[in-house]
């Protein structure tokens, strides 16, 4: 079982950053990878940021560029950070760690947090 809390969201204006944290039960390089998707309430999960343990992350066209993931596995910790948000990123965002055992793929999920850009 790995447990995810996410923090960091919040209101700010367009052009702005934020920097969203997820802080994982277990050291991030055990898990297969780290992925931070977002949704609207009448919308599926869209996933924006992909982070393989090992390779380098991926992206959403719609957030390349402007949106980075970093880790800190000393804390195991992993971040998203935006910057020149545009009112379409509105959303709330979830942190998902995919953990490979002998008995299966597992999916855990952070509780969300939101991100309201607008002026």
């Amino acid at each position: 079982q790995v447990q995810l809390v996410e923090s960091g969201g919040g209101l700010v204006q367009p052009g702005g950053s934020l920097r969203l944290s997820c802080a994982a039960s277990t050291t991030l390089s055990k898990l297969y990878a780290m992925n931070w998707y977002r949704q609207l309430p009448e919308n599926q999960r869209e996933l924006v940021a992909s982070a393989p343990t090992g390779y380098n992350a991926r992206y959403a066209e719609s957030v390349k560029g402007r949106f980075t993931v970093a880790r800190d596995n000393a804390k195991n910790t992993i971040y998203l950070r935006m910057n020149d948000l545009k009112p379409e990123d509105t959303a709330v965002y979830f942190c998902n760690a995919e953990e490979w055992t002998a008995d299966g793929e597992y999916d855990y999920w952070g509780q969300g947090t939101q991100v309201t850009v607008s002026s």
